[in-house]
Formats: structure tokens, C-alpha cells, sequence
């Protein structure tokens, strides 16, 4: 009996133990963003005190001070006693111009996935000296060797997003699961459809079963019949104005991505979204050097800095796209940590596709299909009626200016 008792005890201080252990275990697990303090030591001891660095990024992309949120730039200032002069692009291109034409020497641009490939085939990165930059550890590594990027030689990535279709439940019978539903005449004159070719084109090539990078002018020449298909269902060609027209109500379905999204459901809460089973384009933007640098040590000083925790988090906040910083991803204090809009299921994205860079053949080719799309009929009109629309309801967009989102009118504008 003494026996059985002395077991019973054992057992018992071995179950305590376990869950004590276990206990600890989570809580270890769980952190905030003060388990990952800044070596403020580090940044004031660099040898660039007193130095410029020209930063090059898309408009409202960075956690700017406004509405309580951390002022990053200031804080690297503050930091490092290294000027950031700090300025906007609103296109990949206008940027890729920029680079090319050496008309600026900029430290550290953020291209997305298609053009840094561009720029790094036409030799305007710089590689990286990743000693510089300690925090590339903390990135998740289904953001290392991607495409454009194979040896981890010239980025470090700063965003990711996807392409999801947006659509107003009071409008709309059925949740719908396929792009299809931008073309069903049920909803004819309260489709809206993106402004530019490329994002566009993706659209009917997923439906048609294409690659987004096909090069053959045949598969194109599909895609732009299946775009005149739908033309007359759709309300407006948009890029911006879809947060004003789908906040207000005034029409039922819009693709767009996921980030913008949550902008959007926050001033109208009938706003869902849909991962359509044909998949969609994901794409990254990442921070790089390019060849006009003049600050080189700087500028890889400043990449690290972004992806310290505690400053990826304040992005992360403040932008609302998904970050492929494993230490923000986790965390306690993190807003987005369990949303499945930003982080979806991998069986979700696990077939979406990356744009690539295209041959000029193709990127001329899809232009003028463009351009022929556009130009017959009332499709700019249509942009405005979908705004005038807006503006009858009396909200005027005042909501508009409440958004912190990046400007992703990007492709072949």
C-alpha cells in the first residue's frame, strides 16, 4: 500500500512537472514586441554618423508618426545621426526610370518582385553585404531565393500581398468562389475591374487556365478577347477610386488586394472577400541598393533597421500588408497575428503566381490590347459615372483620407 502510495505521489509530482514545464514552454513562445529590444548601441555607434542617404519607396508605406504610430524615420535619425531624405514613387516604372536614367542617386529603393529581376539583369543592383544586416534572419525563408532573387545576393523583403475578389454581401445572392463572378450579367453595371493591363489580363488568364507570364501572343490575344467579353458588365475601371465606390456601397464586386481590403471592411461592414479557386497573382516588394548609391555601409544599415522587430511591427501596423518578419508574425501585440485575410491557408496560395518581368514583344503586345480595350467605347466615362455615383450618396470620400495604404497602381500604367 506504502508502495502504490509513493508511485501515486511520483506520478503525480511528474504530471505537476510537465505541466509546469509546458506552462513555461507557451509563455516563452508567446512574446510582444518588448522581447525584441533595439541594440540602440549598434545603430549610434556606426561609422556613418553625419552622412545622407537618399531612400526611394511607394507613397504611405512606412509608419509615419500619424495617428500615434512610431515615426521610423525619425527614429533612424535619432538613432544613427544619419540624414533620411526620404521621397515617393507611385509606379514600379517611374521608378525603373529614375534608376536607368542616373538622373538621381538614390541608397534604397522597394521595387516589387517583377522589376527588381529588371534591374538586376540590366546590372543597377548592388549586391548586399548581409553581415550588414543581421535582421535578414528574421525573415521568413519562403521570402529568401525567390525568383528574382535565387542566391539572396541583392534584397531584403519589406511586404507581401495578394489579389482577392471583394464583394458586397447585400448585393450579392452568393458568396462567390471564381473570378467568373466579374463577368456574370446578374451583376452587370456594379462590377468594377482593375485599371491597368497587367493586373487586369491576370484576371482572364486565371479564368482561361494561362500562366500570368505566358509569352505566346496567341494565349494574349484569348485573354483580350475574354476582357472585351466582359466589358459590358462592368461599371468602372479603377484603381484608388474602388475604396470610395465599394466604402459607399455603390457597387457589388471588385478585385483588389487583401491589404486594401481591411480598409475598406473597416467604413462599410457588409464588405467580404474571396480567395477565387482559380488562384491569383502574389506579389512581394522588397528593399534593395541600387548601382546610383553613394552610401552604400548606410543604406544596409537602414535595411536592417527596418526589419528590427519592433520597427517591422510598426509598419506592419500602419501599412497592413503581410510581413515576412517571423518575429512580427507571432507576436502577442501584433493586430493582424490571427488574420486569415493577410495570412491565409498555404493551401489557399500554395498555386499562386508571381508576375514576372515580360519581353518587350509581350509587354507591347499587351498594351495595344490595352489601349484597343479602352479606346473603343465608355470605358473612362464609366469611371466617372461609378465616382459620380459615390458622390451622390453624400459621403464625398471624406473616409478616403483615413487610409494608410500603399498606392499599387503599378503595372504598365
Amino acid at each position: 500500500m506504502n508502495r502504490l502510495r509513493k508511485s501515486l505521489s511520483f506520478m503525480l509530482t511528474l504530471v505537476v512537472l510537465f505541466s509546469v514545464l509546458a506552462l513555461c514552454s507557451v509563455s516563452a513562445s508567446a512574446k510582444t514586441s518588448e522581447d525584441y529590444p533595439i541594440d540602440e548601441e549598434y545603430y549610434k555607434n556606426n561609422p556613418y554618423r553625419g552622412t545622407t542617404i537618399n531612400v526611394y519607396n511607394w507613397g504611405e508605406y512606412i509608419s509615419d508618426g500619424s495617428e500615434d504610430s512610431v515615426d521610423v524615420i525619425k527614429e533612424f535619425e535619432n538613432l544613427t545621426g544619419i540624414k533620411v531624405n526620404y521621397t515617393n514613387f507611385d509606379s514600379n516604372e517611374d521608378m525603373y526610370a529614375k534608376i536607368k536614367s542616373g538622373g538621381a542617386n538614390y541608397d534604397v529603393i522597394c521595387p516589387s518582385d517583377y522589376m527588381i529581376d529588371r534591374l538586376r539583369v540590366e546590372g543597377l543592383l548592388e549586391k548586399l553585404d548581409y553581415s550588414n544586416i543581421p535582421n535578414f534572419k528574421y525573415i521568413d525563408e519562403k521570402y529568401k531565393g525567390l525568383y528574382f532573387d535565387e542566391n539572396n545576393e541583392y534584397t531584403v523583403t519589406y511586404n507581401v500581398g495578394y489579389v482577392a475578389l471583394i464583394y458586397n454581401k447585400t448585393m450579392v445572392e452568393e458568396a462567390p468562389d471564381s473570378w467568373g463572378a466579374l463577368w456574370d450579367e446578374q451583376y452587370s453595371g456594379n462590377i468594377l475591374m482593375f485599371n491597368n493591363p497587367r493586373d487586369a489580363f491576370a484576371l482572364s488568364q486565371l479564368l482561361l487556365g494561362q500562366s500570368l507570364n505566358t509569352e505566346d501572343p496567341e494565349e494574349w490575344a484569348l485573354a483580350y478577347d475574354k476582357l472585351l467579353e466582359q466589358k459590358s458588365v462592368v461599371r468602372a475601371y479603377v484603381m484608388d477610386e474602388v475604396f470610395n465606390i465599394m466604402e459607399s456601397g455603390a457597387a457589388a464586386l471588385a478585385p483588389y488586394y487583401v491589404g486594401d481590403f481591411l480598409a475598406m471592411q473597416e467604413n462599410n461592414e457588409d464588405l467580404e472577400i474571396c480567395f477565387p479557386k482559380e488562384g491569383a497573382n502574389i506579389f512581394v516588394d522588397s528593399l534593395c541598393v541600387p548601382t546610383t548609391t553613394q552610401n552604400k555601409g548606410a543604406a544596409e544599415l537602414f535595411i536592417n533597421f527596418m526589419q528590427e522587430p519592433q520597427i517591422a511591427l510598426a509598419n506592419a501596423e500602419y501599412i497592413c500588408y503581410a510581413t515576412p518578419n517571423t518575429a512580427v508574425r507571432w507576436m502577442e501585440d501584433y493586430s493582424y497575428v490571427d488574420s486569415e485575410i493577410l495570412y491565409p491557408d498555404e493551401s489557399v496560395t500554395e498555386n499562386y503566381e508571381y508576375f514576372y518581368n515580360l519581353p518587350p514583344e509581350i509587354q507591347t503586345l499587351m498594351s495595344n490590347y490595352w489601349g484597343d480595350l479602352k479606346i473603343d467605347g465608355d470605358s473612362n466615362i464609366s469611371v466617372y459615372v461609378g465616382l459620380g455615383v459615390f458622390a451622390a450618396l453624400g459621403i464625398a470620400g471624406g473616409a478616403y483620407y483615413f487610409i494608410k495604404k500603399k498606392r499599387r497602381e503599378k503595372y504598365y500604367d
